[in-house]
């Protein structure tokens, strides 16, 4: 049986690193591309994850449509500002219908932004504007919606506050929030590129938990009394993030502490809340609960 070919750019991050290993787990032929002066030891990695290594020109469209010859779908896992979600991925999707690529998975792996209010996140505003490009071109596109990366729960997202036993929280400390882990959303990024029939947007969550949730899992695998703490209304965390903006801008930092705030307003407001779920699209699949993530993690 011949493997499917699957172009996967973004390789060398830490989710397409991981897209990559999903991928070749599921016998496709991965292509992983990469910039001419990528390093020795993300070209190994990416060798050591079954991943055939292509260099290409990413500003160039050409060069990119080449590496693309015969694949099967094009997979972004391509992470930064404007420059690599809109033009770099603009691209990208060029390249792919030059190519005569089918398929295309666009690095979205985010709260839902089709529901979110355009101008309360950057890095939401920035996958809602290349949409509506990809929209207009001749190939069939699909996004993956996951709320928030799991991994992130009380590390860069520190709503857990481990020294005062607390979980922090804007609004009801009953709104449902959506997490996913990064290996099951690579798992079903894979399943996804393998699949001939897929929708335009599919959304999934490992678990979708409370803040009330939260403490009472923290309770449960410490064996301390963790309880929730109202810090302010969503209205409150807006002033917040504009004073963030004004003190520490960072224009140039895919993360910024503001940016970190503008995603807790879209969780904790309910608009970036992910429905309905197709966690059941591929049933070999397997979600990790909050509970077992934060028990797995020692905490």
């Amino acid at each position: 049986m011949v493997q499917p070919i699957i172009v996967l750019a973004g390789a060398a991050g830490d989710l397409g690193g991981r897209i990559a290993k999903a991928l070749a787990a599921r016998g496709a032929a991965v292509r992983a591309l990469v910039r001419h002066e990528v390093s020795a030891a993300d070209k190994d990695r990416l060798v050591g994850a079954g991943a055939v290594v292509t260099p290409a020109d990413a500003s160039d469209i050409g060069s990119v449509a080449a590496a693309c010859a015969g694949a099967a779908c094009v997979v972004s896992a391509l992470n930064g500002l404007h420059e690599v979600i809109v033009d770099r991925q603009g691209v990208l999707l060029d390249a792919a219908v030059k190519a005569g690529v089918p398929r295309f998975v666009s690095s979205d792996y985010s709260a839902d932004f089709t529901k979110t209010r355009p101008g309360d996140n950057r890095n939401l505003d920035l996958r809602r504007k290349f949409m509506t490009q990809a929209d207009r071109a001749p190939i069939k596109v699909t996004s993956i919606l996951n709320g928030a990366f799991m991994d992130m729960l009380g590390v860069e997202m520190p709503i857990i506050q481990r020294r005062l036993r607390r979980v922090l929280h804007w609004g009801s400390v009953d709104q449902p929030l959506d997490f996913t882990t990064k290996d099951e959303v690579a798992a079903y990024a894979a399943a996804v590129a393998l699949d001939e029939a897929t929708p335009r947007i599919l959304r999934v969550a490992g678990d979708t938990v409370s803040a009330r949730d939260i403490a009472r899992a923290m309770s449960e695998v410490t064996g301390d009394q963790y309880r929730t703490l109202w810090v302010g209304s969503i209205g409150s965390l807006g002033m917040l993030i504009r004073l963030a903006r004004v003190v520490a801008p960072q224009p140039r930092a895919a993360f910024p502490p503001w940016q970190g705030m503008q995603y807790m307003r879209d969780m904790f407001s309910g608009r970036g809340k992910l429905h309905p779920l197709d966690n059941d699209r591929y049933p070999g699949l397997r979600w990790t609960s909050v509970h077992a993530q934060l028990g797995k993690r020692g905490e």
